[in-house]
């Protein structure tokens, strides 16, 4: 039975060219796009390298003081904050202290090379899983002897080295020559708390250390035992920030840090300012624009199917005629939807590849990796059964209603 449904949908198909393509342009075009954005959005926020155990990592990203006015400042933390208060927290496994990344500048052959600058601790690469290509990351006593030593990326490698080794040499970063110790595949932008393209220890910013202001240029990692442990953490952290003493209570009232995952981090940003993250109602948001950008070629769908099964109104009669139910007549119109809709599906993906292809090569999102993978590939399927479903459901059970004679005289009613 079902492969005469899908044989009927074939020959449906080539019968009318003009509603086929406007069918599929809709579904490929509507599909492609929710499947780069979820691409996008896995790439920014998923497990990704090298932030691979996002169900184990917090970020603390933001110091936020408040004044008795009601106005507010905020940036990233301090050193010493993030040394002499999260760093003593008893729940993590880890605490990682790196800087916030800053451009510098370098030239090779006479020619500028703008390059982006972490200094980071050594607990900064065993909390993330970088891809190291060649060599390895600077050491506990490099970082204790702020030596000049430095991790970088394949473009920087490429940039200075072309396909030549890279370990064992050196490079100029800003007039301050480095020691290439290590180099690791290059990191997205989008992962802001490990991306740069040169990384050196952060002891060579020990001048810093001595602020004893909660606000600065750094970022925190805190990388628990088991997942299980991260409510535990962010008890704990709420616990430590009550503690926290106020430098300037004359002008600060209060102060607001919080542990976050990345999409935990991502919504409170844009949506919260409070205690409350938001992130509920981030996903609520995300949910009801993707509904929202699904709804109108739905809508053109159901339309152009109301048209296309209305020109099959003597078929349904004469089907009805001979006792076909109204459940076999809508499975046969849902699996000839399906059909379709999965046929634009495969286009959609064909088209999301070339997209995605065209935004990695563009360097619109630097060192952008898009791609398929397991997780995306799933969302694409699921998204196109959803979508056949929606579109053939309902015109599928109007012309089911219909009786035998009504049909027959071509649906008019």
């Amino acid at each position: 039975m079902l492969k005469n449904y899908i044989k009927i949908a074939w020959k449906v198909l080539q019968r009318r060219k003009f509603f086929t393509f406007i069918s599929l342009f809709g579904i490929s075009f509507t599909l492609m796009v929710l499947m780069v954005v979820t691409s996008l959005f896995d790439h920014a926020f998923g497990p990704q390298m090298p932030e691979r155990d996002t169900d184990r990592l917090l970020f603390v990203n933001m110091m936020r003081e408040q004044g008795e006015q009601g106005y507010n400042t905020s940036g990233p933390p301090s050193y010493y904050f993030l040394d002499h208060y999260v760093k003593k927290l008893q729940t993590p496994e880890k605490v990682s202290i790196s800087s916030v990344f800053t451009m510098v500048n370098s030239y090779v052959n006479d020619k500028k090379l703008a390059l982006d600058l972490k200094h980071t601790d050594q607990a900064f690469w065993e909390v993330l899983d970088f891809e190291f290509l060649e060599g390895r990351a600077f050491n506990q006593q490099e970082v204790a002897n702020a030596s000049h030593v430095a991790v970088i990326n394949q473009n920087t490698r490429k940039q200075y080295f072309g396909d030549a080794a890279a370990i064992g040499q050196d490079i100029v970063v800003n007039q301050v020559t480095y020691k290439v110790v290590g180099v690791v595949k290059d990191v997205p932008v989008l992962r802001l708390n490990s991306y740069a393209d040169v990384w050196v220890p952060i002891t060579l910013r020990q001048n810093e250390f001595k602020n004893d202001g909660l606000r600065g240029t750094f970022m925190g990692i805190i990388q628990a035992k088991k997942p299980g442990d991260m409510a535990k953490i962010k008890e704990e952290y709420a616990h430590m920030m009550s503690q926290v003493e106020i430098k300037n209570p004359k002008d600060v009232s209060q102060l607001f840090s919080f542990p976050d995952t990345i999409l935990e981090f991502f919504a409170r940003s844009a949506l919260g300012k409070g205690q409350d993250s938001k992130l509920g109602l981030f996903y609520t948001l995300l949910a009801l624009a993707a509904f929202l950008f699904m709804l109108l070629p739905t809508i053109n769908l159901v339309n152009i199917n109301i048209s296309r099964i209305m020109e099959r109104s003597s078929e349904i009669g004469v089907r009805k005629a001979f006792g076909a139910s109204s459940k076999v007549i809508i499975g046969q119109f849902v699996v000839e939807n399906v059909f379709l809709t999965l046929i634009g599906g495969l286009l959609g993906l064909v088209l999301s590849l070339g997209v995605m292809h065209l935004i990695n090569n563009s360097g619109i999102i630097v060192y952008a990796d898009l791609g398929l993978n397991i997780r995306v590939f799933a969302w694409g399927i699921l998204l196109c059964l959803v979508f056949g479903l929606i579109s053939g459901v309902y015109p599928a059970y109007k012309m089911s209603r219909l009786n035998a004679v009504e049909a027959l005289r071509g649906g008019s009613k």
